[in-house]
């Protein structure tokens, strides 16, 4: 028997077990209430790996040339922030952790004169993750247990705070464009 997970949309083998039967209706009739549960357009992005929070090394990307136009990144999660945003995209680049003498430290971005930026278009319907609320007050920081964003804000407001400064994220790529950006919680 083959069922498909309602997180993941991938079909996994079952073992039938006599007298399971009626386990595995209810639990196909609950997997398919639990797919309404998750939002359409979450759906519709694949699981790609995640990169370490507090990587100290900057992800690579092999294949991708800096010496042409700056173009999207191939299809995955960056850890990284926006630097620019423009009509009809953002420019971004990605970020490690630097442990500092006196703190606990600090994220950076590529050294003056390293070229390692992408610009893509923002999806219409991303999926942007706060970490500091929708209005971004520290009054209302959310944030999950990984230090994470976790409450669900609008493509205005993901914009809007990428304009007025750059915030640690990780950024979801897929098909060319931005489909979901996490911030990550520093103090």
């Amino acid at each position: 028997m083959w069922i498909t997970c309602p997180t993941d949309n991938r079909i996994h083998a079952a073992v039938v077990v006599p007298g399971m039967k009626r386990s595995l209706t209810a639990a196909a009739v609950l997997s398919v209430a639990l797919a309404g549960a998750v939002p359409a357009d979450a759906a519709a992005i694949p699981g790609f790996p995640v990169p370490k929070i507090f990587g100290t090394a900057f992800q690579p990307d092999p294949g991708h040339d800096f010496t042409k136009r700056i173009s999207s990144r191939k299809d995955g999660v960056l850890r990284g922030w926006i630097t620019h945003v423009a009509p009809g995209q953002v420019e971004y680049e990605p970020i490690k952790w630097v442990k500092d003498k006196y703190s606990e430290g600090h994220f950076v971005g590529p050294a003056d004169g390293d070229v390692a930026a992408y610009a893509s278009p923002v999806a219409k319907n991303v999926v942007f993750l706060s970490a500091l609320g929708c209005s971004a007050t520290l009054a209302g920081f959310t944030v999950n247990k990984q230090g994470l964003g976790s409450k669900r804000c609008s493509r205005t407001a993901l914009l809007t705070r990428a304009k007025k400064y750059q915030r640690p994220s990780l950024i979801t790529v897929y098909r060319g464009e931005i489909v979901k950006l996490q911030e990550i919680y520093t103090p």
